[in-house]
């Protein structure tokens, strides 16, 4: 297995990530510091990270959490903010790390797992994995810039392209449905500040057949056998 994967199936983080924490020399095999995420580890070796060996974790674990507002998408914050992992500290004693990424102020679906293979599915732009949020701008969205965001325009770091966008049926003119697969940071929120919009308030009602029903702000549940299999072989 290489190193990066071994870090990712240990529960620490997705496996592009755990490349990332590799060659910053977080990551020891047999005492010493090893750069190289494709590193072939071998039977007896011992891996570290951040001085503390490290194991696969044979019991995988999948929560689905409804995030609310004023939480952060890390494991640990620097400045003492509050995180999505003190959502569920209590819930499993297996080490698990969010899915992706939605900002402080960003509630909705957010998955918690240690198969790395599957976050990387999941966050990886070429298997299209779908996302729908529900957006409250700060005034009605104008039908002209209804019609730029749906046949795209270029934001400072690329293309941009939703799969639909739509006001929302039965809700004012400044609540808006949007679909989209592209995982490129706060895409959202960037979108309408382009046209010249606040986000006020912005919810992730699915995710990748996932959504939100039964599950109350702030609370978490397992996946079921069900919503397991249709991410794996389906998504």
């Amino acid at each position: 297995m290489r190193l990066n994967k071994f870090v990712a199936h240990a529960g620490i983080c997705s496996r592009r990530k755990a490349a990332d924490l590799v060659k910053a020399g977080e990551v020891s095999v047999n005492g010493e510091v090893e750069i190289n995420p494709a590193y072939e580890i071998q039977e007896d070796d011992v891996i570290s990270y951040q001085g503390k060996v490290i194991e696969v974790e044979k019991n995988k674990v999948y929560l689905l959490l409804n995030k609310p507002k004023n939480y952060v998408t890390t494991l640990s914050d620097e400045r003492d903010r509050k995180t999505v992992m003190d959502l569920v500290k209590n819930k499993v004693k297996e080490r698990i790390y969010p899915v992706g990424r939605l900002d402080r102020m960003t509630t909705g679906l957010l998955l918690l797992t240690n198969d790395g293979d599957l976050a990387k599915k999941l966050t990886h732009p070429s298997h299209g994995v779908k996302k729908i949020y529900q957006v409250i701008l700060d005034k009605e969205l104008d039908q002209i810039d209804l019609e730029k965001i749906r046949e795209g325009f270029d934001l400072e770091d690329g293309a941009v392209q939703v799969d639909a966008v739509d006001y929302v049926k039965g809700e004012p003119r400044h609540t808006i449905g949007i679909e989209i697969h592209m995982g490129k940071n706060r895409i959202v929120r960037r979108i309408f500040e382009h046209l010249d919009y606040r986000v006020i308030k912005l919810d992730r009602m699915y995710f990748g057949g996932l959504t939100k029903k039964d599950l109350p702000r702030g609370f978490s549940r397992p996946l079921t056998e069900k919503e397991l299999i249709m991410l794996r072989h389906f998504t």
